[in-house]
């Protein structure tokens, strides 16, 4: 069975993040024009390089009035600490280092 995702504006104060210790998140964000696009993410493989199939966890592109200037963005929550690849379908566009207790952010090439 597949899975949806809401692709409704998300509210100022609308997600609650359960991080602390050694689980942080990670907001990617990007333009208007990658709304509703699957971003995926996935651990660094032991040698420090992307692993073409690691395990990937994805969080879909919504809008977001979460600042003075509204902006477009996916927001992958409970990731443990460590460094994550972040893919743009099979190509690897870069590593970014979450940390426990915060919130990583990545800005997607073209994007915010």
């Amino acid at each position: 069975m597949g899975h949806t995702h809401t692709l409704d504006p998300s509210a100022p104060a609308s997600v609650v993040l359960d991080i602390g210790g050694d689980v942080g998140a990670l907001a990617i964000y990007t333009d208007a024009a990658l709304h509703g696009h699957e971003i995926e993410v996935s651990r660094v493989d032991p040698d420090g390089g992307p692993d073409p199939v690691a395990v990937r966890t994805h969080a879909a592109v919504r809008f977001r009035a979460l600042r003075p200037d509204p902006l477009y963005g996916a927001l992958i929550p409970d990731l443990p600490a460590g460094r994550y690849v972040v893919w743009d379908g099979d190509t690897p566009l870069s590593t970014v280092e979450v940390v426990g207790g915060r919130v990583a952010e990545y800005g997607w090439p073209d994007g915010k």
